[in-house]
């Protein structure tokens, strides 16, 4: 699986284009208005409870503003806040703060609201269970997404479609299964191969043939916990469908290995937080 690199150099230069999509082409025309050159701190606080995330991301909107504005941490990326805690002080000229305002929390609020999300269903699955993110991610924030994601305490699935061999429903119905899992194990090249099946007769098709992990769609809980039985011996199991905070702890009762999940990055709310002087 490819691996999550949150570099500086990753991390500045997607700062840069969520800035240039906020001030072109002439910039905060607002916050010019502004003609003080004093000096003025202020309070980022969190509006909720949350796993916060995205502080880099963050403290580097301020810098590329203004280099002399201080950003000074009072909780990290991962830690439980409460409403109403600090969570930084930024000290600088209130105009340029201003001007990043704004695309510094959104960061802030995207981050941590997968972050939580993802701790939510964590917690309700147990320890026996991951809880797995998808590629249901929106395009060009993927990393950003799939970092949140373990920040929350989940599991990244395959980052991209050239990272494991992942043989789904539609690519069943354009062949056939079994062949199609042959060729995936010929031609694996290391590459790990997981199986997609949607009844206890597909799955009994393909037992036995040497892949990773069976996927297990949309399965009502007695299908489900059939499967796992059947399939424990041989592969690592996973539920998916539809899988929300309310069902969540039954399907992982199953046994079931893992839990993928797309909710947690295709449509989860911000974390609420404001700057206060």
């Amino acid at each position: 699986m490819s691996k999550i690199k949150l570099s500086k150099e990753f991390i500045k230069s997607t700062v840069k284009l969520a800035l240039n999509e906020d001030l072109y082409p002439s910039g905060d025309i607002t916050s010019s208005l502004i003609n003080s050159d004093k000096l003025i701190t202020f309070k980022l606080i969190s509006n909720q409870n949350a796993i916060l995330g995205g502080l880099l991301f963050a403290k580097q909107t301020f810098a590329l503003i203004d280099n002399n504005i201080k950003f000074i941490v009072k909780k990290r990326d991962g830690s439980s806040i409460k409403k109403g805690n600090l969570v930084a002080l930024i000290k600088g000229k209130a105009k340029n703060i201003l001007i990043a305002e704004r695309v510094a929390l959104n960061f802030l609020s995207h981050i941590s609201g997968i972050a939580t999300k993802t701790n939510q269903f964590v917690k309700l699955a147990g320890k026996k269970t991951k809880i797995c993110c998808t590629r249901k991610t929106i395009p060009n924030l993927r990393v950003i997404q799939k970092y949140a994601v373990k920040l929350g305490g989940g599991t990244n699935h395959r980052f991209n479609l050239s990272d494991e061999y992942l043989i789904k429903d539609n690519h069943i119905a354009s062949s056939d299964l079994k062949s199609l899992v042959l060729k995936a194990i010929k031609n694996k090249k290391g590459k790990k191969i997981t199986v997609e099946v949607d009844t206890i007769k597909q799955l009994k098709l393909i037992l036995g043939l040497k892949f990773n992990t069976v996927i297990l769609d949309n399965m009502n809980l007695k299908k489900l916990k059939e499967s796992v039985k059947i399939a424990k011996k041989f592969y690592e199991t996973e539920a998916s469908g539809n899988v929300t905070l309310k069902t969540v702890k039954a399907i992982a009762s199953t046994g079931v290995n893992r839990i993928s999940v797309g909710s947690i990055t295709h449509s989860v709310p911000a974390i609420d937080f404001k700057l206060e002087i």
